[in-house]
């Protein structure tokens, strides 16, 4: 791994960058693979975290994908297509890793940017952050998920309205949405992001993997088959170390310990 760019930090957060100042903040291509393969080893056991941050290196969290790069490749459709599993391979791997995403979403987010933006469990963004679909502006489809996850996030209607205007939403229009969940200072964009995935990292891991596992699953469970996964976590984290260090905690009136249970 790049040491400076993806690494895990002293708090278990497995950091993510995804752009840097070159091409503009485009989305880094070998910085995608470098975090698959982070992720891979998260889901293998070879790597120990307890929470992702999703960031970029420059002005912007990511301005979207390398135009100038598609326009110089020898067949475009073939490269794009490359691009593009690369990037979802990646993002599946985040989901398999069933780590807590948080990102940090200073500037614009674009493009392929705003689909990452998406996949986070807790989006913070700054008042002067930007969100934009920009396929239609460059004649292509969304990819990294931003087809099935915007509609899912603010209605199918809402959703085929700002995919194919390609509405720039200012950050508190996003946070009414709520594709970001929480507005900060522009310079504590960053902190705020790291002190969210530092809290999590260091919390209750069973509870995050089950409460995400519950929620992604709802989109397409019915109400009683919900109930039913619902009934069946709840009872078995109740008999995992921290589902009773959390329990004894609160009974005595003390902060729980998650780390020192696991």
């Amino acid at each position: 791994m790049a040491s400076d760019l993806i690494y895990v930090d002293d708090d278990g957060v497995l950091n993510l960058t995804v752009s840097t100042s070159d091409a503009g903040t485009a989305l880094d291509h070998d910085l995608v693979l470098e975090g698959r393969e982070a992720l891979r080893a998260v889901t293998r056991g070879k790597l120990d975290a307890g929470a992702v941050l999703l960031r970029g290196a420059g002005k912007n969290f990511c301005a979207g994908g390398n135009v100038a790069a598609f326009a110089a490749a020898d067949d475009r459709g073939d490269y794009l297509r490359g691009l593009a599993d690369d990037l979802h391979s990646t993002i599946e791997f985040l989901y398999e890793s069933e780590l807590p995403v948080v990102a940090a979403v200073k500037g614009w987010a674009a493009g392929a940017g705003m689909s990452l933006v998406l996949h986070a469990d807790i989006a913070i963004g700054g008042t002067a952050t930007k969100l934009r679909p920009a396929y239609p502006g460059i004649g292509l489809s969304p990819d990294g998920g931003m087809s099935w996850l915007l509609p899912r996030a603010v209605g199918a209607a809402r959703a085929r309205h700002i995919i194919m205007t390609d509405q720039i939403l200012a950050a508190d229009r996003a946070l009414e949405l709520g594709i970001l969940s929480e507005l900060v200072d522009d310079d504590a964009v960053e902190q705020a992001a790291h002190a969210t995935a530092v809290k999590l990292a260091s919390g209750p891991r069973g509870s995050y993997t089950a409460i995400r596992r519950l929620l992604h699953r709802s989109a397409t469970s019915t109400l009683a088959d919900q109930l039913t996964a619902e009934a069946a976590s709840i009872s078995a984290l109740s008999t995992t170390p921290e589902g009773v260090e959390g329990v004894d905690a609160f009974l005595a009136k003390r902060a729980p310990d998650y780390r020192g249970v696991r």
